[in-house]
């Protein structure tokens, strides 16, 4: 910040071309662990009375005794956080979170 106001830049001059874009580099990995651990706890929302899709999988078990119905709604889960978990890796190697230096 010292040196982004030594260059003559203002408080949000330096935020937006100098801080922030640095803290993308630190908090893209935590956010991704985040985000991806609340895809898998969504089941536990159910217990407190929120449909979603393991309440609602379980449910249609309950109804039709068809374990196909469970199977599936793990194989979305499972590609849910496949996908998510491709995509921060994609976005933590572009921003170079944890480049070698």
């Amino acid at each position: 910040m010292e040196a982004a106001e030594a260059m003559g830049m203002t408080y949000w001059q330096a935020m937006r071309r100098v801080i922030i874009p640095q803290t993308y580099r630190v908090i893209l990995p935590p956010v991704g662990n985040e985000f991806i651990a609340l895809i898998k706890d969504t089941a536990l929302v159910s217990t407190i009375a929120m449909v979603e899709l393991m309440r609602t999988a379980d449910q249609l078990f309950n109804a039709s005794f068809n374990i196909t119905v469970l199977g599936l709604a793990a194989c979305i889960y499972l590609l849910f956080t496949t996908v998510f978990t491709f995509l921060f890796e994609h976005l933590e190697e572009k921003v170079g979170a944890y480049e070698v230096r």
